[in-house]
């Protein structure tokens, strides 16, 4: 079986279809590596992508799409909902087949430093590839964003793990870090009312006595006229996604507010799903092998 890693680069782009597709190709070029996925939002303005492979081949991969992001991504121009710091925002390995966490520990500071040394761009890492408890998670890292880490990053406190101390002139400053699957979710609500997300995301996220693992934001997507809860379900098996959307419901249920939509954005592990199948049709000794997609794969292994 091979060795392969997920990596999961966010860009801080999803308005110009051309610079997307530039950093794609960057990933298609390189021997050994399989683009997933690419999803777009206009409202975040951020595009998430998803490839696998080989160690190296993902590090060189990854490595390519930094720095083309980086000649063709302006944060001083950038707005979108989202929070971000950097033209290539973050860059987080996940073991698949045969690699370890630790292996993507070392592939992450790996290519940190050498995104640092090679792009002069500024790198945190996080997760667990992160050196310092007070900046391991995105929101710690990303406090501020990127207007206020343009004075920030001056301080002790948050100087970068590689690079300079302070942010590139166009790409910013980029996170690079090791975790376990995550599920980004979005739940779209009936209201225009952001503060109305802005309490359920409080009620959920873990920082503020939520579910474990759970990160979430309130935010306001302008196209729609339509608040959002928007969510990193960084475990999946301790937060399932149907408990985490159940909650939302009753939460919005409080401000006289209706869920009306939701979203996985990228990609997803089919466990997950089949345990909101298991939940609502209220399956008993549903088992996965009962699939029969994964009874074909087993077939053909």
């Amino acid at each position: 079986m091979a060795r392969l890693v997920e990596c999961v680069p966010n860009f801080s782009e999803g308005r110009r279809p051309e610079v997307i597709e530039a950093i794609l190709a960057e990933i298609r070029s390189i021997p050994g590596v399989l683009l997933l996925d690419a999803k777009s939002d206009a409202s975040h303005n951020r595009t998430v992508v998803t490839f696998v492979g080989e160690p190296e081949a993902a590090k060189q991969a990854a490595f390519a799409a930094c720095a083309r992001a980086a000649q063709l991504i302006n944060m001083q121009e950038h707005h979108g909902e989202h929070p971000r710091i950097g033209a290539t925002d973050v860059i987080p390995f996940i073991p698949v087949t045969e690699v370890t966490m630790a292996e993507c520990v070392e592939l992450a500071r790996s290519l940190g430093r050498e995104i640092a040394e090679k792009l002069g761009i500024p790198v945190y890492l996080y997760e667990e590839a992160s050196t310092r408890p007070h900046l391991k998670t995105l929101p710690q890292i990303r406090k501020g964003e990127y207007e206020g880490l343009k004075e920030a990053v001056h301080n002790p406190e948050r100087w970068p793990d590689f690079g300079p101390h302070e942010l590139h002139p166009t790409a910013g400053a980029t996170v690079v870090g090791a975790r376990e699957f995550l599920i980004a979710f979005n739940v779209n609500l009936g209201t225009d009312n952001v503060d109305v997300a802005k309490k359920i995301a409080k009620a959920i996220r873990e920082s503020s006595g939520g579910y474990k693992n759970v990160k979430a934001l309130g935010v306001m997507i302008e196209e729609r006229g339509q608040a959002q809860v928007t969510i990193n379900m960084c475990n999946y098996r301790t937060a399932p996604l149907y408990r985490v959307f159940e909650t939302i419901k009753s939460e919005a249920a409080r401000y006289g507010v209706n869920v009306v939509g939701s979203e996985i954005v990228g990609l997803t592990p089919l466990e997950a799903l089949v345990d909101v199948a298991a939940f609502y049709l209220r399956l008993e000794d549903f088992k996965r092998e009962q699939i029969l997609e994964e009874r074909l794969w087993e077939q053909g292994e």
